[in-house]
């Protein structure tokens, strides 16, 4: 699948599908309302206009169209968050973490976390 951005009402459709699918249209609109508060036909547009842009696996099933995500949660983070550092950061992960830890946001628990992280790559990178 192509790069694609996501709206947040697409972001909240694909959260559904990642959670759960296939999920008919009344299942996605049902669960797309319960967990965002939107109107059931906001979702349902939204759904209609995914649909037009190719962002789903559809199959017919018994009674309803079955909807099935394209993208993966995963790949879906990666384009949201290089996204963000560009707009945001020009491309510099660094850049985002230096605000990050000058704000104080990062807990104990996480600069460890991160610690980890980054000695894990150094690893994989020089044995």
């Amino acid at each position: 699948m192509k790069k694609t951005k996501l709206t947040p009402g697409e972001w909240a459709v694909y959260e559904c599908l990642w959670e759960e699918s296939p999920l008919t249209l009344a299942q996605l609109r049902r669960r797309c309302s319960q967990r965002t508060g939107l109107a059931l036909s906001t979702t349902e547009t939204t759904v209609t206009r995914m649909e037009k842009k190719g962002l789903f696996r559809v199959e017919q099933g018994a009674r309803a169209k079955q909807y099935y995500p394209l993208l993966e949660r995963s790949e879906a983070v990666l384009e949201e968050t290089r996204s963000f550092l560009d707009r945001v950061f020009r491309g510099s992960p660094l850049s985002l973490m230096n605000a990050m830890v000058d704000a104080g946001e990062l807990s104990d628990g996480e600069l460890e976390e991160l610690l980890g992280l980054l000695e894990g790559e150094r690893e994989k990178r020089h044995g």
